[in-house]
């Protein structure tokens, strides 16, 4: 395995700090992950069976909802037998696809938010001109970008990665992440390290779009008590959910770049995979609680399968 031109299997050894509590581990994030896709699944289920909800907003939400159980994919079922295991191997490969499912989920967040972002600019500041500017056609094809950029994106960053000749084969996380794949290249990784930072940028640029269009969008709201309304009921569970993933995101992009080897292995294992525990289960719970119209057809559906239940339960 330390052979330069031949690593075919990794090692994660992140998982060394989780030898005492493995059976407690495995048990809570197993409910996590139930958690996860019972929630999201729910809300993609109730957004596709109303036809009132086929709006651009809840069309989006839903296409973050679809993205969350795409990534989460790449991650828990190895997590739950690695923690069965005695021994943490990846094959060379499957590193390599678990990166790009990762990040291609973490990237799309982010232009799914901004798409969002827009959307809302749109239908509280230029409410006349909102069917026009978000029809059917357009709302189509800022979908199909928000997932191809992204994807583009890490077929480049993956592409590189996968030329370089390895001298290690020992991953300090408990999931392949790009940057500690790249850092037991051989030789220096200038072309990688200023792709990796012109993406982070460009996600950045995301940020500052996403937040220069909320505070445009508060100033817009102030001037009336329907721009409040509106303003508080679809825009605070964007803001909401765009402050989750940022945080989680910029914990472990921070960490993986900058951080030291003297923290406490469990603390790296946590800010490793927030990002992939914190949005996934408590983004769909904003957007179910707070956005009305969803909230009133989960309850209808909640309500008509528990009198299927009682129903059955009589014949």
């Amino acid at each position: 395995m330390r052979n330069t031109s031949h690593v075919v299997v990794l090692s994660l050894s992140g998982f060394s700090a989780t030898t005492n509590y493995r059976i407690t581990l495995l048990s809570l994030t197993l409910l996590c992950y139930c958690l996860i896709v019972c929630v999201n699944v729910f809300l993609i289920l109730t957004i596709l069976l109303d036809q009132n909800l086929h709006e651009p907003m809840y069309i989006f939400i839903c296409n973050l909802c679809i993205n969350v159980l795409y990534g989460t994919a790449a991650f828990y079922p190895k997590f739950f037998v690695d923690l069965l295991s005695d021994i943490q191997l990846i094959s060379y490969e499957g590193c390599l696809l678990q990166i790009f499912v990762i990040y291609t989920y973490a990237t799309i967040d982010f232009s799914v938010l901004a798409l969002m972002a827009y959307d809302r600019y749109v239908a509280i500041c230029r409410p006349l001109e909102y069917h026009s500017v978000m029809s059917v056609r357009r709302t189509a094809v800022l979908i199909g970008l928000t997932w191809l950029v992204p994807l583009c994106c890490e077929v480049l960053v993956i592409s590189m990665t996968s030329t370089l000749k390895l001298c290690g084969s020992r991953i300090d996380k408990l999931y392949c992440e790009n940057w500690s794949v790249v850092k037991l290249a051989c030789s220096t990784t200038p072309a990688n390290d200023i792709v990796g930072l012109i993406i982070i940028a460009f996600y950045c640029v995301h940020v500052i779009f996403i937040v220069l269009t909320y505070v445009r969008l508060i100033k817009s709201a102030l001037k009336s008590k329907e721009g409040k309304r509106k303003f508080i009921q679809t825009c605070v569970p964007h803001l909401l959910c765009l402050l989750n993933v940022t945080a989680a995101l910029l914990f472990d992009v921070m960490y993986s770049r900058y951080g030291s080897a003297s923290v406490p292995q469990s603390v790296r294992n946590f800010m490793a995979i927030q990002f992939l525990m914190m949005p996934p289960l408590f983004n769909p719970i904003i957007y179910g609680l707070i956005l009305t119209k969803i909230r009133y057809r989960m309850v209808n559906l909640c309500m008509k399968a528990g009198q299927r239940f009682k129903l059955r339960l009589k014949t």
